[in-house]
């Protein structure tokens, strides 16, 4: 039995974009297991790699800021918000390459919020997505991010053990509940052939 709504025709296609890339929603959930397996077995080596990632992006993004800023400020045109932007974002690198645990603090709220943000905005998502298609595994996923987010703000200067296993229960649940959304949506590709 199929629902009645004014924007069904809205969620059917969405539904149908979703199936024809079933893959790309399967690999994501693989990706969250491996990510969680690596998270249980090396726990410091992940909240270290963490810290690297984010430290080598905020640098390259602060250089090419403030390169931005030089080719703005030669043209004529206003220059002075991407200096400030790439100063921050290098400071911000340095700190997290000489002082780890603050960075790792900052990284914990900074991921809570994610979290947050992107389970709700998954929990929007599914509502769009057809009840059969998968709905239910979309929303726990939402909710199971939101959970996190929240658990992840109430403790903010837990241990980085701790947020590694979280983040591992997070990654490897989220990446299972992904495949299986992935396979339902197999499912209806298959049924439209």
């Amino acid at each position: 039995m199929t629902e009645a709504t004014a924007d069904q025709p809205l969620v059917w296609s969405m539904s149908q974009a979703l199936a024809r890339n079933w893959g790309w929603v399967l690999l994501r959930g693989v990706l969250g297991i491996i990510a969680g397996i690596i998270a249980f077995t090396s726990p410091l080596a992940t909240v270290g790699l963490l810290v690297i990632v984010f430290a080598v992006y905020s640098a390259a993004d602060g250089i090419l800021a403030i390169v931005s800023a030089v080719r703005a400020a030669r043209a004529g045109e206003r220059w002075i918000w991407f200096v400030l932007e790439g100063l921050i974002d290098i400071a911000a690198a340095a700190v997290a390459l000489f002082m780890p645990s603050i960075a790792v603090q900052v990284f914990v709220i900074i991921i809570s919020i994610w979290a947050i943000f992107s389970g709700i905005a998954m929990i929007v998502a599914a509502f769009k997505l057809h009840r059969e298609h998968g709905r239910l595994w979309l929303i726990l996923g939402g909710i199971l991010s939101v959970v996190w987010g929240v658990l992840l703000i109430m403790q903010p200067v837990i241990g980085v053990l701790v947020l590694t296993y979280w983040f591992g229960a997070y990654a490897l649940i989220f990446g299972i509940l992904l495949v299986i959304v992935a396979f339902k949506l197999r499912g209806l590709l298959e049924k439209k052939a």
